[in-house]
């Protein structure tokens, strides 16, 4: 994903989405807590959506990061000149 400007917003519903800040198409991502568990966390929805987003977000660049890491791997080595023995 290219850099953007993120905001988190809460929808007020139980809902609270990640979208571009300066975009109004749909959001990127929607955290939906139900009822109970707005009870159950003492109305604390919106600080724990923040940490499930920040931990999304680095799971993915983990995961770029790696997958970028393996391609100029495989690059390296599909590169390299190979001697017969």
């Amino acid at each position: 994903m290219s850099e953007a400007l993120l905001e988190i917003v809460d929808l007020g519903d139980g809902e609270i989405v990640l979208q571009r800040a300066d975009d109004e198409s749909e959001p990127l991502v929607t955290i939906r807590f139900s009822e109970p568990a707005q009870h159950y966390t003492m109305d604390s929805c919106l600080e724990i959506a923040k940490v499930m987003f920040q931990a999304g977000l680095e799971a993915a660049a983990l995961l770029a990061e790696e997958e970028e890491t393996q391609a100029s791997s495989a690059e390296f080595y599909s590169e390299a000149p190979r001697t017969l023995h």
